[in-house]
């Protein structure tokens, strides 16, 4: 048996007017999105914002259902937005917040895995920076920060189906 640690780097800004100017740009881009939250039964409102390599900002939010297993993370539907309406672009950043003021927010695990599969697919990293604590945000570098044991493509290879 051999023992590893895992360490992951990130900036930490302990309000939004720290963040570099396309960096806040982006979050207010992420918290303005959340006006577009249909969140009637958690009122939990989460806003995502992506930044395009050619600069264009894409916002939209979370979508609730009754049933709950049904509902769409706001990374995922802007992600989807994102390749909709720009295909092939990539995408070079993204803002999440939500409307818990003073509560990190962090993208859940199926939003992390469609994050890290589509670093894989456009062939370079995605910046994730995330509301923090007490009104503060996280930088992260990569996808890979916030999910290092991706399920990857790689995990298929050989199989049949």
């Amino acid at each position: 048996m051999s023992k590893k640690n895992l360490v992951i780097s990130y900036a930490s800004y302990s309000q939004l007017e720290e963040l570099p100017p396309k960096d806040r740009e982006l979050a207010e881009r992420a918290q303005a999105s959340q006006a577009l939250s249909y969140a009637p039964y958690s009122h939990f409102r989460v806003g995502a914002a992506i930044r395009l390599q050619d600069g264009r900002l894409i916002g939209n939010a979370n979508q609730e259902n009754a049933a709950y297993s049904m509902c769409l993370c706001a990374e995922r539907t802007a992600l989807a937005t994102a390749a909709s309406i720009a295909p092939g672009v990539c995408i070079s950043a993204i803002a999440v917040t939500a409307s818990a003021e003073r509560k990190l927010v962090s993208p859940c695990g199926a939003c992390r895995q469609v994050l890290n599969e589509t670093e894989i697919a456009q062939g370079s990293a995605i910046q994730i920076i995330l509301q923090g604590d007490e009104g503060g945000w996280l930088v992260f570098d990569s996808a890979k920060d916030i999910l290092p044991f991706p399920f990857s493509p790689e995990n298929l290879s050989g199989t049949t189906h």
